[in-house]
């Protein structure tokens, strides 16, 4: 059986002109943010796809694709 976790969800992660980090989860539009470092933004953009899917299942909507494998109950 294979383990998804949020760290096996992909990211996309780039460095705006100005020199800020911007990390974006593509299969979940909206869900983009960014860091001074790489590293904060990988971290900023995982808590908020967190917080998104956990909005979904404390009000009784869909949980993003995404999250359906890591919330899945064996």
């Amino acid at each position: 059986m294979e383990t998804i976790t949020i760290e096996s969800i992909p990211i996309i992660v780039g460095r705006e002109d100005d020199g800020r980090w911007w990390a974006d989860i593509e299969s979940m539009p909206g869900v983009m943010a960014y860091g001074a470092t790489r590293e904060l933004a990988i971290a900023a953009v995982r808590a908020l796809a967190l917080r998104v899917a956990a909005d979904c299942i404390e009000h009784g909507g869909e949980i993003p694709e995404p999250f359906t494998e890591v919330f899945s109950v064996a």
